[in-house]
């Protein structure tokens, strides 16, 4: 059984769907395994990773339409506003997707469906340098 592990710095462009699958790609074949899991891990509490279509640009913003209106920023709701009126709504955002995925990596691959791709989500209106932890395990 083999692991490894590595820390991948993403820069956003503010809040959006940013795909981060190349990289993590890139990194996954350098590793040489046949078969095992991935476990990607973002260190934030104002963004998130999501698994998501990659295919048609509308799903995306169509999520980001959503979140909007789950989530706006501002709520009268929120108490905690000390980085601004979008700070409580990205802690929210985040609460609600994800921190970590997972994914199976069979054939040397990793096990995304045809039209999945992975996503760093930024909560947050102003760009971010965002921290990615990978680990795999695997033979």
């Amino acid at each position: 059984m083999k692991q490894a592990q590595t820390e991948l710095a993403i820069a956003t462009r503010g809040r959006g769907f940013q795909a981060v699958t190349a990289p993590i790609v890139e990194w996954i074949e350098r590793q040489r395994l046949t078969t095992g899991l991935l476990t990607v891990f973002i260190r934030h509490t104002s963004a998130s990773l999501l698994i998501q279509e990659n295919a048609d640009p509308e799903v995306l913003g169509d999520l980001e339409r959503f979140f909007g209106r789950l989530v706006p920023d501002g709520d009268p709701l929120f108490v905690h506003r000390s980085e601004g009126p979008d700070d409580m709504p990205a802690h929210v955002r985040a609460a609600l997707t994800q921190t970590q995925v997972s994914i199976p990596i069979t054939g040397g691959r990793l096990a995304l469906g045809a039209w999945q791709a992975i996503y760093l989500v930024e909560h947050r209106h102003a760009p971010h340098k965002r921290t990615l932890v990978l680990h795999a395990i695997g033979e």
